[in-house]
């Protein structure tokens, strides 16, 4: 199937140049791996279970290859980089897990659980924004300053904060002090926060996150995302991503299919199913109606989706939507690419109500 370009909201999709490469950073548990840790039992269940006993979230390692071909295909550079809170005694079973599924990557992370149990930090066991804004902020020091960056996570942890974040880093629009303050308010190790600032002050001040993907696994309302801007993209499968990526131009049309094919193989998904997942797209503002029915067209052809109903079926189906279109809308947002400086103070008191307030030192810049 030849490359298509999706564009959405009446507006063509920005294109990458070849020239810039293209990093996707992960999350592991929960966001590639159905990992369970809730309870300590199931923290040493975890720890223990041979590779081929490691349970990835379908459609996963399918996306994960579709991205690294589809930018093969243009002459463009796609790294895939996995930075995990798990620790590192476990990295020799994630990569065999890895290997056992072709997912292709480029740089794996885990946290050093024992050096905080050396240091006697034990309240750090469990707080993950400090490490994980380290080694992204290490990772993107590394790459070539003119990189686009996506980053997938899920709703178990704070990724969704961890990588606004350092999306905000990343372009400027934190101050250190700002940054110094929000990172305290969450209880981060003071150590890792003079880490934190030390290479916020090294990157280049460039807008390089596209999208954060966030993958629903506690079935999360969407709606509790909305703070954090449309740079963030609350997904219930890895369908709705692979949509969403194609029509950034991230993935090819047949990319899409391959993992909706995946669901439909192993999470018993209907035709119906994974068309009310591209209705939920649009229902949200993640997709125009244009760029989801251009989406669905050849994806009916080959028989994912169902057909197209009849004419007078149809007639009822776009006024139920017209309906629906003429409801309040909702403010427009910025376009995900501009999304502008967040409210960190509303989306701690959202996502980290127990976080202490601590009187800001600095404003953005």
């Amino acid at each position: 199937m030849p490359w298509t370009r999706f564009g959405g909201g009446g507006r063509r999709a920005r294109s990458a140049g070849p020239a810039s490469p293209l990093v996707c950073r992960w999350d592991l548990d929960k966001t590639y791996l159905r990992s369970e840790f809730t309870t300590l039992r199931q923290l040493l269940r975890t720890a223990l279970e041979r590779p081929d006993q490691k349970v990835d979230v379908p459609g996963v390692a399918e996306l994960i290859r579709a991205l690294k071909a589809a930018a093969a295909s243009r002459g463009q550079t796609a790294l895939v980089y996995f930075v995990s809170a798990s620790p590192p005694q476990i990295g020799k079973a994630i990569r065999a897990k890895l290997a056992l599924d072709g997912v292709p990557y480029d740089g794996i992370v885990f946290k050093n659980q024992l050096e905080q149990l050396r240091r006697g930090k034990f309240r750090y066991l469990r707080e993950h924004v400090g490490f994980k804004l380290v080694e992204l902020l290490r990772g993107h020091l590394a790459v070539p300053a003119e990189t686009r960056e996506l980053c997938f996570g899920d709703d178990w942890e704070s990724d969704s904060l961890i990588y606004s974040l350092y999306a905000d880093v990343l372009a400027g629009r934190l101050a250190p002090a700002s940054l110094t303050t929000i990172l305290t308010r969450v209880r981060v190790d003071p150590l890792l926060v003079s880490q934190v600032i030390a290479l916020a002050t090294q990157v280049l001040r460039r807008d390089a996150v596209e999208r954060i993907f966030i993958n629903l696994d506690r079935r999360t309302p969407p709606a509790t995302f909305r703070l954090f801007g449309p740079r963030v993209v609350p997904t219930f499968n890895y369908f709705q991503t692979a949509a969403v990526l194609a029509v950034m131009g991230r993935l090819r049309l047949e990319d899409v299919g391959r993992v909706g094919t995946v669901l439909v193989e192993r999470s018993g998904y209907t035709a119906r199913r994974l068309e009310n997942s591209l209705d939920d797209l649009v229902r949200r503002g993640h997709l125009s109606l244009p760029a989801a029915e251009r989406l669905a067209a050849p994806l009916r052809a080959s028989g994912l989706l169902s057909p197209l109903p009849s004419p007078r079926s149809r007639w009822r189906r776009a006024l139920g939507r017209l309906g629906r279109w003429r409801r309040p809308a909702r403010p427009r947002t910025r376009s995900a690419t501009e999304p502008g400086p967040l409210d960190y103070d509303a989306i701690l008191a959202r996502v980290h109500p127990g976080a202490r307030h601590v009187a800001a030192s600095g404003g953005t810049p």
